[in-house]
């Protein structure tokens, strides 16, 4: 038998496969999820994922050192108000929870680069990411209120905004609103490829946003439906956004994959509640190696198109890295 090419000679010790290696996960990639909430010295775990927490600000800044001092570069704030009204007016309060936390995590670390998600389901509540009259999800009114959220999260000094809410033309509302204010500087990172997922029920413990009635697959994507995420992230494109997001990522590597290969931008692929909960748990009892699997699991993410990875697993990969 002649064999010219045998590919297990570049897989025969750890230097060589480290050489060779096509993709990798480094820290740069990853953006942190973190959730903040009123009051003080508070860091509750949330029971569905453990190893993340709600944190009221003064436990929310000290755990901002270990973030910055492995090197993480951005974080994702979520926020838990104080009490929720039909107009989710605690999302664009000029001392509403995220825009304080964002006014002291700049305060405490210039250079952590600070994004905001930009929706109003946290803070309403019927908990839907829209205004809601006679049981239905208002589109254009809504635009409105997101792009006052955005705007407001720009003056407290956020460095992105994220608008995760899926209405029509919210990208376009909030990058004239930004402009008209004076913040042409900031980019938007769009979810633009967010399918109404299974994998979304811890995310609903950690920010208390479990729809009071049904559902929100009027204005979440249909998990069959690939084509439309690439009319949508079309769209968003058109209309201002800068990055986008695939979001769940696990079962959508196709979607990033595409959405890369056709649109070229930066993509960031959205390592959801799910998807930590269910390694979490396995790891837990013992049945699975956590850090092969999470990072089997990020370097698919990677492979397939993805840029940024946004993960609640950050702080551990930074240290495995590390």
């Amino acid at each position: 038998m002649n064999l010219t090419r045998r590919p297990r000679r570049l897989r025969a010790s750890e230097a060589i496969r480290r050489m060779v290696r096509e993709n990798r996960i480094q820290v740069d990639d990853l953006i942190y999820p973190m959730f903040v909430m009123p009051g003080k010295n508070q860091k509750v775990e949330v029971p569905s994922m453990p190893g993340v927490f709600q944190y009221s600000l003064d436990e929310f800044v000290a755990d901002l050192k270990e973030v910055v001092a492995l090197g993480i570069p951005a974080i994702l704030l979520f926020g838990l108000p104080e009490s929720k009204d039909s107009q989710g007016s605690g999302a664009y309060h000029e001392h509403g929870i995220i825009q304080e936390a964002v006014r002291l995590a700049k305060k405490s670390y210039p250079d952590l680069y600070v994004i905001t998600d930009v929706c109003l389901c946290e803070y309403t509540d019927h908990g839907h990411c829209g205004i809601v009259q006679d049981g239905l999800i208002l589109n254009d009114p809504t635009l409105d209120l997101l792009s006052r959220t955005a705007v407001s999260h720009a003056l407290a000094g956020a460095d992105m905004v994220a608008p995760s809410d899926m209405m029509d033309g919210r990208v376009a509302a909030i990058r004239a609103a930004l402009d008209q204010a004076g913040f042409e500087h900031i980019p938007i990172m769009a979810y633009s490829a967010k399918f109404a997922s299974g994998f979304y029920g811890p995310f609903r413990d950690a920010a208390g946003s479990t729809p009071q009635f049904g559902d929100r697959r009027t204005y979440q994507m249909d998990p069959p439906n690939g084509n439309e995420a690439m009319l949508e992230t079309a769209l968003d494109m058109e209309e201002g956004a800068d990055l986008v997001i695939v979001k769940p990522a696990l079962s959508y590597g196709d979607i990033i994959y595409r959405t890369k290969e056709r649109f070229g931008v930066p993509v960031a692929a959205y390592n959801v509640s799910g998807e930590y909960a269910m390694v979490k748990a396995a790891a837990l009892q013992g049945w699975i190696d956590e850090q092969r699997v999470v990072m089997e699991a990020l370097v698919g993410m990677k492979r397939a198109g993805a840029d940024l990875i946004i993960t609640y697993h950050a702080l551990d990969v930074a240290r495995w890295l590390k």
